[in-house]
């Protein structure tokens, strides 16, 4: 069965895209720690990021750095997190934070409920850092 990730790369479902090429596809989290969350993501469905081929993996996190620089322009942060959880979906993801505080990046605390629209004008906002 198809992950929710794949299901978003595969249009089967709608998602905030802010960036993508042909291996690698980045999206808003719809359950946010704060505003501006994104997911980086590899089209490929693995499960575990150390698991991925080599070049797979570089590629992953050159792909996540093109997108938090463009997150660096347009969103007002100190910088952005990176974590690597890998429970949540059973598909590789990287998420990048805007971080204010350490406390933004605590997985554990309640998440951010936002409206499709300002997850739009979030994920519009991001694009033009590209």
């Amino acid at each position: 069965m198809a992950s929710i990730f794949t299901k978003i790369i595969n249009r089967e479902i709608p998602g905030h895209i802010v960036a993508e090429d042909d291996d690698f596809i980045a999206f808003l989290d719809i359950m946010p720690l704060v505003k501006g969350h994104v997911l980086v993501v590899p089209k490929k469905e693995v499960d575990y990021i150390f698991d991925l081929e080599p070049e797979l993996l570089s590629g992953l996190h050159l792909f996540a750095q093109k997108v938090a620089k463009a997150m660096d322009k347009t969103i007002n942060c100190t910088r952005i997190g990176v974590a690597v959880i890998g429970l949540e979906v059973p598909h590789v993801h990287v998420h990048l934070v805007p971080l204010r505080t350490m406390d933004d990046i605590n997985f554990t605390r309640q998440k951010l409920k936002l409206s499709q629209e300002e997850l739009s004008e979030i994920a519009e906002q991001i694009k033009k850092g590209f």
